[in-house]
């Protein structure tokens, strides 16, 4: 097959392709290559080691389920839960089951969106038979004898094909996969971390590392979630880094053996958590809200570029709330334990929750942007990498909504518009300067 990157015509497979970035897609992305023919991939990647910690993936697990408002989502999620159930995914996926609920306190929207989503499942086919209403404690109860807390007035439902992946493992084990069939991995502050884009004319002819050295791609593809604004800047004008909370209880094992096999579980209007991890005991909470911004000068946001300014291992007093509510009503003998290894989590969102998987305007088919994981886009890893291959081979992106956008959105406030997020944003830096006051008044 004799076509192009850029203006560089010859057997396309052997041409040189960049990664930036080894992620969930970024190690998608060389799977799916590698195993279409492409023989010359180098990943690139600013960690040590993989997992990286700047990748979103970077943690215990990520909810795997198909119900989404949009049928095309849908199909997709579907098609990446038999990816998952594959002998190289399968050792990370946990089909647990999935319950959905709201409280008796939850806003309409948080309702709302949980039985649109719940409308798209209940009758297909697929779904049926392992969709169950659910409606008060006892009927919660039925699915999770361990919840001993009052469930104060929860409605919603079991779906039993959904679960989550542990991503720190995937990413790990998809890795070393990857290495053993001849994709090259660059890693470190200095060789593997990529400064910038090398240009001739309009084209990208490579990366420079950190290191100052320069090295020549046909093809480089920018995977770095939510830090890919710091190479692609335009990229920021539709695509936010934002954060989420994540935050830890440290268990016994008898009391991780209590919980195992829970089903994942999901309060719209509080937060979500997961069966707890056997390895390290750590059981995972998250609240859901709207997330935190880093915007900069530009109004561009992008994470912190190292660590944050002190205070660290802290998560916001409202999402501390959140949580603390949602152990009160699901396992109260939990509720008032310390919190352990808090973080923000962050990842690259766009107003209509839509991906980015196109080449960057401009650039004569030499630069691909894949962004805009809006917070839902670790479980398609399995096939993500496949829509990349597509994309390369018809030199074209055929979906409208996955291709990049000429907008700058970076003066609105669109966050709280998106349909299955609840509450009030804030940014970075009041954050800090709130949980900094906090400590202070505890001094």
């Amino acid at each position: 097959m004799i076509q192009n990157f850029g203006s560089t015509k010859m057997n396309k497979q052997d041409l040189p392709i960049a990664i930036v970035g080894a992620g969930a897609w970024g190690l998608s992305t060389a799977l799916h290559l590698a195993n279409a023919g492409y023989t010359n991939i180098t990943v690139y990647e600013r960690a040590g080691k993989i997992p990286s910690p700047y990748s979103a993936a970077w943690d215990l697990n990520k909810i795997v389920r198909a119900e989404y408002e949009d049928g095309f989502y849908t199909k997709l999620a579907l098609e990446a839960i038999e990816g998952w159930k594959t002998a190289l995914f399968g050792p990370y996926f946990h089909q647990t089951g999935y319950v959905v609920a709201a409280t008796g306190r939850a806003p309409p929207k948080a309702v709302k969106h949980m039985e649109d989503a719940l409308a798209t499942i209940e009758k297909d086919p697929i779904f049926a038979p392992g969709i169950r209403r659910l409606d008060g404690a006892g009927d919660f109860k039925t699915y999770t004898w361990q919840y001993s807390g009052p469930l104060t007035g929860f409605k919603g439902y079991f779906n039993r094909l959904a679960g989550y992946a542990h991503s720190s493992d995937t990413l790990e084990g998809i890795w070393k996969h990857c290495a053993s069939i001849g994709i090259k991995f660059v890693l470190g502050e200095e060789k593997g971390k990529v400064a910038r884009l090398v240009y001739t004319g309009k084209k990208c002819v490579g990366v420079e590392t950190a290191d100052s050295k320069t090295h020549k791609a046909d093809l480089t593809i920018c995977a770095l979630g939510a830090h890919n604004a710091a190479l692609l800047p335009s990229l920021g004008q539709f695509v936010t880094a934002r954060s989420w909370s994540v935050a830890h209880v440290q268990l016994s094992e008898d009391e991780v053996n209590l919980l195992r096999g829970i089903p994942t579980t999901n309060i719209r209007d509080l937060g979500f958590f997961f069966e707890p991890d056997p390895k390290t005991r750590l059981f995972k909470l998250c609240p859901l809200g709207i997330g935190y911004t880093n915007p900069g000068p530009n109004g561009v946001s992008l994470p912190p570029p190292e660590r944050l300014p002190p205070p660290q291992d802290f998560i916001p007093r409202e999402d501390e709330l959140k949580l603390r509510q949602l152990l009160r009503e699901t396992f109260p003998w939990m509720a008032d334990r310390p919190f352990v290894d808090q973080k923000l989590c962050w990842f690259a969102d766009t107003a209509d929750s839509e991906f980015c998987i196109d080449y960057v305007p401009g650039t004569d088919h030499s630069a691909i942007a894949l962004s805009g994981d809006s917070g839902h886009g670790f479980k398609m890893m399995p096939i993500f990498g496949k829509w990349v291959k597509e994309l390369i081979e018809s030199d074209e992106q055929h979906l409208q909504r996955w291709r990049w956008k000429n907008v700058d959105l970076t003066d609105q406030n669109w966050g709280e518009a998106v349909s299955w997020r609840i509450g009030k944003g804030a940014e970075l830096k009041d954050l800090i300067a709130a949980q900094s006051k906090i400590a202070r008044a505890r001094l």
